[in-house]
């Protein structure tokens, strides 16, 4: 799995920390997504996969 993320189109929601804290987090200033980890670990997949369809921006995108 490859994650990637489009910091431009981020809504700031914070869906994705919520759904997978391990694989994404906020910066401070803004809110706007940062990706911790472009290929996370099996044990975080899923949680990537729903932080993913989460996303009010669809700014989280998943490659298997």
């Amino acid at each position: 799995m490859k994650v990637t993320v489009d910091q431009n189109v981020c809504a700031s929601s914070g869906n994705c920390v919520r759904h997978a804290p391990e694989v994404f987090d906020q910066r401070d200033e803004d809110g706007v997504v940062i990706l911790l980890t472009a290929h996370p670990p099996a044990e975080h997949a899923d949680a990537a996969r729903k932080a993913a369809a989460a996303c009010p921006a669809m700014a989280i995108h998943i490659e298997e």
